[in-house]
């Protein structure tokens, strides 16, 4: 985004920003809605289930009440079989929910004489009707409603079951056991029953309202479909066998809890592949259980109306700031715009170019009355600077004229001296700035004595050039006197010494050589000295003892020192222009 626009930037920033955080928002609003949602299914279900328990079992709980109490009257009371019939007659008769009922008595146990005796009352077409189960046609001791309370000797519910020979129906039955004494023990003397038609199941289940499509279903205690809005499957599936034929490992499991006697709520997908929420809970009289299925599409319809929603006002809460963003980005950017031109023009120096005018007493337009002082203040710097690059200019042209006349006054011919062979000279100066305070002379007294002379004015550029032009003058003045080197110094030093109210001095190295003898004669103002070179030794420096800086002290007193070179030996001076200096490595040059 470096070549954009604050406009761009902005929008995308914000934008991401704004984006980033409306998407937590929603999704912790939709995590939140399912959590919630989630619960009042649960809620719901639990109702429903409540509520239909109790109905299921408004009906169930009296039936049971008839066999068991019937049981328990035949335990103390032998009835003829007139008496049974009409017993089993008025039961029917006063009990809507009750389908048929039976006293099925053991073998022989009803009269020595007779093997079976099992009267069987039902409704038949509006009126009651009995048959007799004898047992050849209808074995009713090898059917579960008979086989299963006599082995366990207590009350049960059978699993549903289509009744054929008897009632005709499909059913479920409920069978008591009732016992007769036989000296101190008690022996099986036959099952009362009471049987329900499940079709009043069914009706009651496929009346469930439960949302638009949801409905309800009811298994049996072995998983066998009791009751289902699909009556194919009612009767010819169990839970496991559809579990099976899906390979659906979540349903089966379910049908391991509903045969434990479990409740919960579970998610999955059914045999049409749409997905519900299923609740399951039990039936506390037969130990079935009782299924709702809530679709989860019509669960989530008003979830995913308010995540639409809310998107679609989150999308264009982005939009509109979007938009924000361009119309507030563009009141600033389009008097930066023409700022920014004006800078441009500034920039090429065009000083006089008339800044924006704003109303607003915004940032911007602080930033343009800055501008303004800015430009102004340019004008002005500028007018300035022209004066003093003149001014500069003029004073490095007199500077170079300097440098050109104090370089004029130092000899710069070299040989200087193409007629002798007994002596040879050779000077470099590289002054630091333009015009610099060192300087060195060199010429013949006489014939046979060769004056040399090296100076350092303690100052730079054009007093210490000037200072450096008086020495130089006085000293070759005075040594063309005759006189040796330590005279040379204490008169020079006297004349500089005296009024100088800027307290400049110099350090002079001072040398007279005798061409006939080779032997130097030398004073040291301060200076460095110097450093005797030969073909046969390392470099040495001579012992020429310093004195004083000439001009620093009036009345100053030098000494004389004595060498002698001899032929082909080399004499170096130099100024701290040498050892101040730095090698490649930094380090300063110094005395070897």
């Amino acid at each position: 985004m470096a070549g954009k626009g604050i406009a761009f930037r902005l929008i995308v920033i914000l934008g991401i920003t704004t984006s980033v955080v409306f998407g937590i928002l929603f999704l912790c609003q939709y995590l939140f809605m399912r959590s919630f949602m989630e619960k009042e299914v649960e809620k719901d279900a639990r109702t429903l289930v409540t509520a239909v328990t109790f109905q299921i079992e408004s009906v169930l709980a009296p039936v049971e009440k008839v066999p068991d109490t019937i049981a328990s009257v035949l335990a103390f009371r032998t009835l003829t079989e007139t008496e049974v019939t009409e017993l089993l007659k008025d039961v029917v008769r006063a009990n809507p929910s009750i389908f048929g009922a039976t006293i099925a008595f053991e073998p022989y146990a009803f009269l020595p004489n007779r093997k079976y005796f099992a009267p069987y009352v039902f409704r038949k077409d509006g009126d009651i009707a009995l048959t007799w189960l004898d047992g050849t046609s209808y074995r009713y001791a090898a059917f579960d409603w008979y086989q299963i309370p006599r082995e366990l000797g207590k009350a049960v519910w059978s699993e549903p079951y289509y009744d054929e020979g008897a009632g005709n129906i499909v059913m479920t039955t409920y069978s008591a056991p009732f016992f007769k004494s036989r000296g101190t023990s008690r022996e099986i003397a036959g099952i009362v029953t009471a049987d329900i038609s499940l079709d009043w199941l069914s009706e009651t289940i496929g009346k469930l309202t439960i949302l638009r499509t949801g409905y309800g279903a009811l298994i049996s205690k072995n998983g066998m479909i009791v009751a289902h809005r699909q009556r194919e499957l009612i009767m010819h599936e169990t839970i496991f066998s559809i579990a099976e034929a899906q390979d659906n490992a979540e349903l089966r499991e379910m049908g391991r809890r509903m045969i434990r006697g479990e409740q919960g709520l579970v998610s999955m997908r059914d045999q049409t592949g749409r997905d519900f929420w299923v609740y399951f809970a039990p039936v506390p009289s037969n130990g079935w259980s009782l299924l709702l299925f809530f679709p989860k599409d019509e669960l989530t319809a008003d979830v995913r109306f308010l995540s639409t929603l809310t998107l679609g006002l989150g999308v264009f809460g982005v939009v509109l700031l979007c938009i924000s963003i361009v119309l507030v980005s563009r009141s600033i950017t389009h008097p930066l715009r023409r700022m920014t031109k004006t800078a441009a023009s500034i920039g090429k120096g065009n000083f006089d170019i008339e800044l924006p005018h704003l109303r607003s007493r915004d940032e911007v337009a602080q930033l343009s009355d800055s501008f303004r002082a800015m430009q102004q203040a340019l004008k002005n710097y500028t007018a300035q600077l022209r004066e003093t690059t003149m001014i500069k200019e003029r004073i490095e042209s007199e500077l170079r004229i300097a440098h050109d006349i104090q370089m004029g006054i130092l000899p710069k011919l070299f040989p200087p001296f193409p007629n002798r062979d007994d002596i040879d000279v050779y000077a470099i100066l590289e002054p630091a700035k333009e015009v610099g305070g060192d300087f060195y002379d060199f010429f013949f007294v006489d014939e046979n004595h060769f004056c040399f002379v090296i100076g350092d004015v303690a100052d730079k550029g054009i007093p210490a050039s000037l200072f450096m032009a008086v020495t130089k003058t006085l000293l070759k003045a005075t040594a063309l006197e005759g006189v040796d080197p330590a005279r040379i110094l204490e008169k020079v030093n006297q004349e500089l010494a005296r009024d100088n109210e800027r307290s400049m001095f110099v350090t002079v190295l001072c040398c007279i050589l005798d061409t006939r003898t080779g032997e130097v004669v030398a004073a040291n103002g301060g200076h460095y000295p110097p450093m005797l070179l030969r073909e046969t030794a390392p470099p040495e420096q001579m012992n020429v003892p310093p004195g004083l800086a000439v001009a620093a002290m009036e009345d100053a007193v030098y000494q004389c020192s004595r060498f002698t070179l001899q032929p082909g030996d080399t004499l170096f001076l130099y100024t701290d222009g040498v050892t101040e200096a730095t090698s490649v490595a930094g380090e300063l040059f110094s005395f070897p």
